[in-house]
This record gives C-alpha cells, sequence and structure tokens, in this order.
C-alpha cells in the first residue's frame, strides 16, 4: 500500500521530464536523461536526471546524480532546491500544485487559510501548462476532431494532460483524469492561468464529471489567445466556440474569454482598430458584448457583433459545415476584412 507521498513521488517520476522542464529550464534531454549543470540551473552537463525507467529501485524515473558534486536524490529534492522551500509539508504542496492536484481539504477545526491556496495562483497554471503535452496526437486532438475543429490555434496556447486532478461538487477525493489544458495570459504572453476541459476516455467528447470544465489563476482582464492578433479581433466565450471561426476563416484573429462574465472584462490590446465580438445565443452573452462594445467604443475602436444562426458557432459548424459558416460570416464582417475569409 503506497502512502500519500509515495503516491506523488511516483506521478512526479511519471512527469519527470515536465517536471526538468519546469525547475531546471537550462538543461535539456538527451536520449532517456535531462542534463544541466547543477542544481542551481546553471548551464552544463554535470547533472543527470533520469527521465525513464522503473517506479522505484536502480534506475528509478526521477533519480538524479551529479557527476561533479556526488550529490544524488529525487524530484522532490530538485523542487526543493529550486524554491528553497524548506517545510516538508510546503514541498508537497508545491509539488502537488506542478502536478495539477488538489491540496488537502481543511479539516473545520482549523483557522481558514486567508490566502489563496497554492494551487490556484498564476505560478501554480504556469507549472500545470509547463507539465502539459502538445496537443498534437492526443486525445485533446481527438475531442477537438469530434467537434469538427482541425485548426487548433497558432499561439500553442492548448495542451493536453493525460492525468489532471478532478474532483466531484461536493465530494473531497480526486481523481486523475485526461484533459484538455488552456493557458490564460496577460498582454505580456505570461501565463496567469489555465482552463481545464475533463475529456471521455475516448476522447469523443467531455467527460462525463461535473464539473466538466473549470479554471484557476487569475482570469479577469486576460483570455486564451487562440492566435496572434493584429489590428482586428474576434473575441468570444468558448474555446470551441472561437476555433470554429478559425476553421471557417483561419486568418481571423481569435480569443477565448471563456465566460460571458470575463468577455466583458477582457483588456483590449493597444493598436487595435476593429473588434468583432462573437456573442452565444443567449442574454448572459448579449450583455456581456454590450459592456466590451461601449468600453471599446470609449478608446475609439470599431465593433461588430458577429451572431450565430444557432446557439454558438461551433453548433453552427457541426450543423452546416465550415464552408456555411463563412458564408454566413461573409455578411456580417465589415468590407475591409473580407479578405481574411479567404484564408
Amino acid at each position: 500500500m503506497y502512502s500519500k507521498t509515495e503516491d506523488l513521488v511516483r506521478d512526479l517520476a511519471e512527469n519527470a521530464e515536465g517536471v526538468c522542464r519546469a525547475y531546471l529550464p537550462a538543461g535539456r534531454r538527451e536520449g532517456s536523461y535531462w542534463i544541466v549543470g547543477d542544481l542551481q540551473n546553471n548551464p552544463g552537463r554535470s547533472l543527470f536526471v533520469r527521465l525513464t525507467g522503473p517506479a522505484s529501485g536502480p534506475g528509478a524515473a526521477g533519480k538524479f546524480t551529479d557527476g561533479a558534486t556526488g550529490e544524488h536524490g529525487d524530484l522532490l529534492d530538485i523542487i526543493r532546491a529550486r524554491t528553497g522551500i524548506t517545510r516538508f509539508p510546503d514541498l508537497l504542496a508545491e509539488a502537488r500544485a506542478h502536478l495539477g492536484r488538489p491540496q488537502p481539504v481543511v479539516p473545520d477545526k482549523q483557522e481558514p487559510r486567508k490566502a489563496k491556496a497554492p494551487g490556484d495562483t498564476p505560478a501554480a497554471a504556469a507549472r500545470l501548462f509547463a507539465a502539459s503535452n502538445p496537443i498534437t496526437g492526443t486525445l485533446a486532438e481527438t475531442y477537438l476532431r469530434s467537434r469538427g475543429i482541425t485548426q487548433f490555434g497558432a499561439n500553442g496556447a492548448l495542451r493536453f494532460h493525460p492525468k489532471c486532478w478532478h474532483r466531484e461538487e461536493g465530494q473531497t477525493r480526486s481523481i486523475p483524469r485526461p484533459a484538455m489544458i488552456a493557458a490564460v495570459t496577460d498582454g505580456a504572453g505570461a501565463v496567469q492561468g489555465v482552463h481545464r476541459t475533463w475529456l471521455a476516455p475516448d476522447g469523443q467528447g467531455k467527460a462525463a464529471v461535473n464539473p466538466e470544465r473549470r479554471a484557476m489563476g487569475h482570469l479577469l482582464g486576460n483570455a486564451v489567445r487562440l492566435t496572434p492578433q493584429d489590428d482586428i479581433l474576434v473575441v468570444g466565450e468558448g474555446i470551441e466556440t472561437m476555433l470554429s471561426l478559425s476553421e471557417a476563416a483561419p486568418s481571423l484573429p481569435v480569443w477565448a474569454a471563456l465566460s460571458s462574465g470575463h468577455l466583458g472584462a477582457v483588456l483590449l490590446p493597444e493598436g487595435l482598430q476593429r473588434l468583432y465580438i462573437a456573442i452565444d445565443r443567449d442574454p448572459a452573452g448579449q450583455r456581456a458584448a454590450g459592456r466590451l462594445s461601449a468600453r471599446a467604443s470609449e478608446v475609439g475602436v470599431r465593433v461588430r457583433v458577429l451572431e450565430p444562426r444557432l446557439g454558438d458557432f461551433n453548433d453552427d459548424l457541426r450543423a452546416n459545415g465550415k464552408d456555411a459558416l463563412r458564408q454566413h460570416l461573409a455578411g456580417q464582417i465589415g468590407p475591409e476584412d473580407q479578405h481574411r475569409l479567404l484564408g
């Protein structure tokens, strides 16, 4: 029977390369090892971290040796050295945050924490995104293709995590499930949060869980920047909604705000001349579009609203195909941007 700490160490070892990329970014992978100068993340070839191998014993994944100093240890030792954390419970909390695992439930008799838990900060979100895999060839790609989407964004904002922890509403026990991970970034491109969509085991839809999706980090004003913007931008709510627009018109720059509440608060980039707001057909989406439109107009940005035929643009894409969606958009896009519909 494995203890919770041993289980955490095993999960770290299974994601050894992600841990190394996050905490020893000066190194690089060579074969079955991550090679770097030392535990201080200096460039070099002295410290070797094994990336593959059994869960324990000789040759175990996650074990490291520094040929120059003789130091050796595991991934928890690497995290300790790179963060300066000395208390073991805090070290375990840092490791859980990197893996996207929930923190232990605090008993009612204890005083509630005043600060945010380590697992819900921008730093924790950035670690989870760094520990995720490129989307190509994963269940996340399968999921998007099941929604009629083959354009996954040019910014690399979408990734896949095979074991992203999920806790049902009202429950204390968490279960690792495959998930699509989206980076929520600010104007400088820094990860401020992530959005997780848990997926069915075969990728053909979302997982049968509640909630199906959850965000963490600082979201207000930020967005999932799926493609780079220039002097125009299309912003809407859902990731699938905005990727559907890219499917029909790949030259349109698109962002996803993730909800109607966040849509109305998106911070617009410098130099923006024209803004298209892609709404969902519901009152909340229309109210959010009104708030964002008013803010854009105040700073001299011209605004048009894009409306789907059905509930949202992914519904349109799946029901009618991308050619019909492109024709529908042609009736709403301004004449100066019609050329973007041609890809």
